[in-house]
């Protein structure tokens, strides 16, 4: 039998401004097997990330930046094809760390099994029960302390957290607002998602459309892309408000020093909080969370949407739709077929 060909992107040029195809080179080469405590892993899905262009960029960040020449970081999720640890067979969902390529063989210990016995799609460890659903659960809850009544706004909320951002909120009892960049993300957002307003902010004023859509001020906001958003929201919170930060995405493809909020100052005034938080500091509570989503998932409190890419080949364009406002909901690169 043939040995498998892996296929990756590497990082060839640290970008300016948006993600390019010629920023990766595209290599091919012969799969290696699993020795001793190793296991050779396909991947299936491929999670496209804001943090991407973070991990790119030589800068100060919660990780070291993905070295020129290197496979491109990335999460995913994908089938066990060959183990030489006890605690992994063939057959076994797993997800980790390890990039932009077709197969990875590495230690066991950097793979997480994913349970089989929840009855949900695979593409739900993508989402709701994967990362992206653990930062909306832990942002919101932990940092944003939501109380009933209160007001949250969500800046991207028709992205893969900010859409369980405000249902997790219209959970705990809140009022939900979500902003979006089309008419069909908010109505997204309201008709299926159950959030109590939506705003364009592409094609409104935006702080009387949020003065309207949050008439009693806003008490948390959920702050993923920074900016002027943010910016018109620090004008509208209340005594006390929390600000949870999450992503400044606007920012990211900015390839000159971006100014701070005009209106910082608000944060002093009313008291308010401001707190960044990254979701592997909350590994070892997952598994908490993992069940509290899973059961409102099964109870028709959540839902969920996955946007799915096909191929390898095509990460380097797709991670742009994060930027483009192209997607809605999950992002996902499909690597392979799905386990049978």
């Amino acid at each position: 039998m043939s040995q498998p060909i892996n296929r990756q992107w590497r990082l060839k040029n640290r970008p300016v401004g948006m993600i390019d195809e010629n920023d990766f080179s595209w290599h091919e080469e012969a799969v290696r097997q699993p020795e001793k405590d190793e296991v050779l892993v396909r991947s299936v899905y491929l999670s496209l990330d804001p943090t991407n262009r973070i991990w790119i960029t030589d800068m100060p960040q919660y990780m070291e930046p993905v070295q020129v020449g290197d496979v491109m970081r990335g999460i995913a999720i994908g089938v066990v094809e060959t183990s030489e640890h006890a605690n992994f067979a063939p057959g076994d969902i797993v997800s980790g760390m390890w990039g932009w390529q077709e197969y990875a063989t590495l230690p066991a210990q950097q793979l997480t099994k994913i349970p089989s016995d929840l009855p949900v799609p695979l593409d739900a460890w993508t989402s709701v029960l994967g990362p992206t659903g653990m930062t909306a659960y832990f942002g919101l809850l932990d940092i944003g302390q939501p109380k009933q009544g209160e007001t949250v706004i969500v800046s991207a909320a028709a992205g893969a957290v900010g859409s369980l951002v405000g249902q997790i909120a219209k959970i705990k009892g809140c009022r939900a607002v979500g902003l979006a960049g089309t008419d069909e993300k908010c109505n997204w957002l309201t008709n299926d998602l159950g959030f109590d307003a939506a705003v364009n902010y592409k094609t409104t004023e935006l702080d009387k459309a949020i003065a309207e859509a949050c008439p009693d001020g806003i008490d948390i906001n959920f702050e993923n892309v920074g900016g002027k958003i943010l910016d018109t929201i620090l004008t509208q919170i209340n005594m006390r408000a929390r600000i949870v930060l999450c992503g400044l995405i606007a920012n990211y493809n900015s390839d000159e020093p971006v100014p701070g909020p005009y209106h910082f100052a608000q944060i002093l005034m009313q008291r308010a909080r401001l707190e960044g938080f990254i979701i592997l500091d909350y590994i070892p509570q997952f598994p908490h969370a993992i069940a509290e989503m899973a059961t409102w998932l099964a109870e028709g409190k959540l839902k969920y949407k996955v946007d799915v890419v096909k191929g390898l080949k095509e990460a380097p364009t797709a991670v742009n739709y994060l930027f483009t406002g192209r997607n809605i909901g999950k992002l996902v690169v499909q690597v392979s077929d799905l386990p049978k």
